[in-house]
Formats: C-alpha cells, sequence, structure tokens
C-alpha cells in the first residue's frame, strides 16, 4: 500500500510540475517582447553616441591634415584620405544599423 501511495505522490508531483512549465510558457514571448524594447531603446543613444565619436575623430584628423600641411608633408592626402572614409564608415556604419534593426 505504501508503494501505491509513493507512486501517486510521484505522479501528482509530475502533473504539477508539467502544468506549472505549460503556464509559464505564456510568460516567454512576454519576455522576449520586454527584451526586444530593451534592446530597440538603446539604439537611439548608441547611434548619436557613434556620431558624435565621428565628429571627435573627424576634428582630431582635421588637425592631424592641417599640421601635416603646414609642415610640408608630402603624404598629407593619404592621411586625409585615411580619416576622412573613418569618419564617413562611422556615420555610414551607424546610419545602417538603425535602418537594419528598427
Amino acid at each position: 500500500m505504501f508503494r501505491h501511495m509513493k507512486k501517486r505522490i510521484i505522479f501528482a508531483a509530475v502533473a504539477l510540475l508539467a502544468t506549472a512549465g505549460a503556464y509559464a510558457q505564456g510568460n516567454g514571448i512576454g519576455g522576449i517582447t520586454e527584451a526586444t524594447n530593451m534592446v530597440t531603446s538603446y539604439f537611439d543613444p548608441a547611434t548619436k553616441l557613434i556620431y558624435a565619436i565621428g565628429a571627435v575623430v573627424g576634428l582630431i584628423g582635421g588637425v592631424k591634415v592641417y599640421s601635416k600641411f603646414s609642415s610640408g608633408d608630402p603624404d598629407t592626402s593619404k592621411t586625409a584620405a585615411s580619416w576622412f572614409g573613418a569618419c564617413i564608415f562611422l556615420i555610414v556604419a551607424a546610419t545602417i544599423l538603425r535602418s537594419f534593426f528598427l
């Protein structure tokens, strides 16, 4: 008789866990939706941060190119092209990521 009750208790525990798991599945969709909303809320500040970094890189590059130009360095055009390319890459990358994910 004790064995029979032990089986009933185990069956009841398994049934309770199975029904609790079925009820918890509804919260998964809500959790995914909440996570998506949290991640997309970070895109606007991150895009502005990338634009600010691009502006700082552009200013530093401008000063570097000016100093090379003033000193008569023949490598000025290469430096200008690389700094300009870096600024354009940051701006385009931020814009493409924003349009791709939002």
